[in-house]
């Protein structure tokens, strides 16, 4: 899968943005100001990092050789993937969405109410 593809996924979960805050090198995707994915500009292959439950992302570890504990993260909930073709494509778009959905959980009942009427055509999409 091709930088640009994990990209543009990223941009679509609901109220998702791209911010630069490190620097030109590493795109962080974000969903109310709380960070989902960080993704590389220039690493070939891409690789990007993920949110993950503490026993999955062991799981991922183990099952995958292509996947560490997250590089400059906290190791514990937070997993890098090297993305070559040793990882189904729907496997990966699923890490993506546990990623967003574990930081979206986090959110209190009012703010998740928000970014679920952001997500409908008529919502406000601003959290």
């Amino acid at each position: 899968m091709e930088r640009e593809r994990l990209r543009a996924y990223c941009l679509d979960k609901p109220a998702s943005a791209e911010d630069f805050p490190f620097g030109d090198d590493v795109a962080v995707f974000k969903v109310a100001d709380k960070v989902f994915a960080l993704l590389p500009v220039a690493s070939t292959p891409p690789r990007i990092s993920l949110k993950c439950d503490p026993v999955l992302a062991e799981l991922l570890r183990e099952t995958y050789p292509t996947i560490t504990p997250g590089y400059h993260l906290n190791k514990k909930h937070w997993n890098s993937i090297e993305v070559d073709a040793s990882i189904p494509e729907d496997e990966l778009l699923e890490m993506i969405d546990h990623s967003y959905d574990q930081v979206v959980k986090g959110f209190t009942r009012k703010e998740r109410e928000r970014l679920n009427s952001s997500a409908s055509p008529s919502g406000d999409s601003s959290l």
